[in-house]
Formats: C-alpha cells, structure tokens, sequence
C-alpha cells in the first residue's frame, strides 16, 4: 500500500516539490531545497509556440465558372439543327434540357461577383424556364401535338427561356464577363393547308365507284384508299366539309385517313396536332349493271355501323 506525507505550510510560503536525488555535495532535503537557493523557490519557464495563420483561400475567377456552364447548353442547342427525324430531334432536346439545368444550378451556388448579382439570378430562372420549356417540347412529341421537325423546332423559337438566356448574358458581358452563346434559327408555326377536294394521290381513276367524305371533325383530314399498305387514292378534306373521289376501279380497299393542322406538301403529312387511324373494315368496288358508292363520316356518330381504329405512324401508308 502507497503511503502519503501531507505537509502544512505556513501562508506566504511557497515550496516547490521535487522528485528526491541522491548525490550532490550538502546533500538534499526533502523538499528539494538545495544549497546555495538561499531558501527561495525554483522556478522554470516554458515556451509557447506562435500558431500560423490560416491563409485565406482564393476565389477562382469567376469567367471560367460562367463560360464553364454556358458552353455546353449553346453546344447541345447547336446539335437541334443536325436532327434529321424527330427521333434525333428529340434525343438533342433531352441534352439541352438537362445542360440548361444543370448550368442553372451551378451557377446558383457559384459565388459571384457583386457587380454581376442581379445577372446572376436572372440568367439562373432563365435557364431554368429554358430546360422547362425544351422538356414540354419532347412531351408534346410523345403526345403528337408536333409531328415534324420543323413545327418541333418552331415550338422551340416560342421558348421564353431561350429569349431570356440571351439578355442576362448580354448584362454578364457588360459588366466584364463575355460568352459566347449561339440562339439557333428557328421557323416560324405554319397552319398551311390545301383547297377541299384537293388530290394528294390521284391514281387511276377509270372505273364508275364513287367515295363520299362529310368531314365533321374538327381538324383537316387526309383519306386515303390503299391497297396491300400502299396508297392509291388520297383526298384532302377541310373540317366541316363534304368531297369525294369518282371513278374509283373495281377492287376491295382499305381506307385510312389522318387529320391535322398545317399540311406540308413536301412531307405529305401534318406537322401539328395529328392522328392516324383506319376504318376496321374494307370496301369492295364492283361494276356490272350498277357501281358501287361508299359514303363515310370522319367523326363519331351515334347509330353509325363503322368502327376505326388506332393506327401507328409508321404503318399509316403515305398518302
């Protein structure tokens, strides 16, 4: 068992205690008072480093963090004007949309320079309204609410975002931050269309049947006769209106038709808004002593003894 020695002092008194040595002319006592201390305490000083500071980080400069954000959103808006279908289209408007946001957010956590703070914040909901406005896009592609390039690229142009990206970049570069970022050319919305009774496909037309379209709906339609997937007749019908095809040859036929807004002769096709469907059953042509007539009604109607169906696009037979 360790045993411990307390020892009162008398106030005023200051020992300092020692671990015990041996040696060492006059000896010691237990106190560690040694000769020639005249009594007084032992004292000792001790060192304290001097901490270094902490060195401020640099801020990188912030042209490169905007340059670094806005190259590939001009990049991927560039590559919308390589689209050769609405596929690709499609495909660029994804990249775009997602390089608009992702510059968007990283600008809103980049600090910047006071001189640039408003431009900042308004070029960051610019970008966020341009990846917005691309998405509805592809989402009115899904939909077939566009259905060409051209009228997909034409909702683009209407994009806010893209108008506004521009004008907070021009205020960036007035105060000393300049980028280069291309707005591509887009067209312009067309609602084009063909005079009623028009022939998009016009075969041979020396036969005695007759066809008769009341166009009810409420878009333009395209019908067409068609014969082992390919057309051989086809009309044009403004909505609200009535034509027909005569001197159709005897044959049994299917009949398809499509309706829309804005027809592009070129593409034989409606850019906006279309829908591709087909009368369930087929009509058969035959000439004796008397022709046959077929009549039919582009919208439903109660009592009718017609049934369509949906068809894909890319089984619809160009009309």
């Amino acid at each position: 068992m360790k045993s411990y020695i307390k020892v009162g002092l008398a106030a005023g008194t200051a020992l300092l205690l020692a671990a015990c040595s041996s040696g060492g002319s006059g000896g010691s006592d237990a106190f560690g008072l040694g000769s020639g201390n005249s009594g007084a305490p032992s004292a000792s000083a001790t060192s304290t480093p001097t901490p270094t500071p902490t060195p401020t980080p640099t801020k990188p400069p912030y042209g490169p963090i905007l340059t670094g954000y806005i190259d590939p959103v001009s990049a991927a808006l560039g590559k919308l004007n390589a689209a050769a279908s609405l596929d690709a289209f499609s495909t660029a408007l994804q990249e775009a949309s997602t390089a608009a946001s992702s510059a968007g957010s990283g600008l809103g956590l980049a600090d910047e320079p006071a001189a640039v703070y408003t431009a900042r914040r308004q070029l960051v909901t610019a970008l966020s309204q341009l990846s917005t406005d691309l998405t509805k896009v592809r989402g009115d592609i899904k939909k077939k609410k566009v259905c060409a390039v051209t009228s997909a690229f034409a909702e683009v142009g209407q994009s806010e975002g893209l108008k506004a990206v521009p004008a907070a970049l021009a205020q960036m570069t007035a105060a000393g931050y300049p980028t280069t970022f291309n707005v591509p050319q887009t067209p312009q919305l067309q609602t084009r269309s063909l005079d009623n009774g028009t022939m998009v496909r016009e075969g041979r037309l020396r036969g005695h049947g007759v066809l008769n379209v009341d166009n009810g709906g409420s878009a333009d339609a395209v019908v067409s006769l068609a014969k082992d997937g390919k057309s051989i007749h086809s009309i044009y019908v403004g909505k609200g209106k009535k034509a027909s095809i005569e001197g159709i040859e005897d044959g049994t036929y299917e009949v398809f038709f499509s309706g829309g807004v804005d027809w592009d002769a070129t593409l034989k096709a409606f850019t906006q808004n279309c829908d591709f469907s087909k009368f369930d059953d087929t009509m058969a042509y035959e000439t004796g002593r008397t022709y046959t007539s077929w009549s039919i009604t582009l919208q439903p109607t109660v009592g009718g003894n017609a049934k369509t169906s949906d068809v894909d696009e890319d089984k619809f037979p160009q009309p």
